[in-house]
């Protein structure tokens, strides 16, 4: 059975107070000059809309409780009503959650909303593409901290959600000596003994570069190895060494891409790390289709 270097620290859901944070911070910048003021000149006082958030493009949907989360803050009448869940698969066309409530606060939180939705569902979506070119060949695809400042926690769940797992969540969890450790250390396998001896019962993985280096860290007791910029041969050849020990985990990472993700998942791995996950996911297109109530469109027509 899998042993992860570090647990996946997230679980299926999102920690509310991270959420409430974020939710915040992003709905100061819309309204920390005051009002919407378009709205207040040209909506009609009192008006009631009816509204679907509807798939523009075929993806995966992550990101529904930060937009619950929204309308509690920014538009409380706003009642919703949810015809999906995170992780689902969803279509072009289809509708993901019905809103009804006062217009300006609908269009008042529209915008956030959406901008949480469209980034965490492309994460999802770019994930489950990279964990079916993988499919079957028992590695799993993993994130990194190359994500965008104050999303972490977002982005990361939108990578589960898509089917990936989480690697580390910030710089005390866990370790990972890099290169620029090694640097300043007698080497691969003194860097490592160094972590361990300060901080003993944390998760340690070991950057190398080459399979001289694996060998290095396998011999000073490392247990997880990033293996940065291998070409599947030399990932093959470090595969083969690794398993002359207990418990390795193997990680491949850089210049990896969804061509390729399939035979590097071949030469027996156990994850891809893919920084592009977060920093480079495009937004799953959605938007807010909205509909005045008859009533009131009635009265606008007279």
């Amino acid at each position: 059975m899998r042993r992860d270097v570090n647990p996946d620290p997230g679980t299926d859901s999102l920690d509310p107070g991270e959420v409430i944070r974020v939710v915040r911070a992003a709905l100061d910048e819309d309204f920390r000059y005051g009002p919407d003021v378009t709205s207040a000149a040209v909506l009609p006082p009192g008006a009631v809309a009816s509204a679907r958030i509807v798939a523009r493009q075929d993806g995966v949907l992550a990101g529904l409780p930060v937009v619950a989360e929204v309308l509690r803050c920014a538009a409380p009448a706003v009642v919703m009503e949810t015809c999906a869940a995170d992780g689902d698969v969803i279509t072009a066309g289809a509708a993901v959650a019905g809103l009804r409530g006062p217009l300006t606060e609908l269009l008042g939180a529209e915008r956030t909303m959406l901008n949480f939705l469209t980034h965490m569902s492309g994460v999802a979506t770019l994930t489950r593409a990279w964990v079916d070119a993988v499919a079957g060949t028992g590695a799993l695809i993993r994130d990194t901290r190359k994500t965008l400042p104050g999303l972490r926690v977002l982005e990361k769940y939108a990578v589960r959600r898509g089917g990936g797992v989480n690697h580390r969540l910030g710089l005390g969890d866990a370790a990972l000596v890099k290169d620029n450790h090694v640097a300043f250390s007698a080497g691969t396998g003194a860097a490592y003994a160094a972590v361990r001896a300060a901080f003993p019962d944390v998760a340690i993985e070991v950057e190398c570069d080459t399979v001289a280096q694996v060998a290095d860290a396998l011999a000073a007791g490392a247990r997880a190895i990033l293996l940065d910029n291998m070409p599947p041969a030399m990932l093959s050849e470090a595969v083969a060494l690794a398993r002359g020990y207990p418990d390795v985990l193997l990680e491949a990472s850089g210049g990896l891409t969804l061509a390729s993700a399939r035979e590097v998942a071949l030469t027996g791995v156990d994850y891809l790390a893919i920084g592009a996950l977060t920093h480079s996911a495009p937004a799953l297109d959605l938007a807010l289709d909205v509909t005045l109530d008859t009533e009131v469109a009635a009265q606008r027509q007279r």
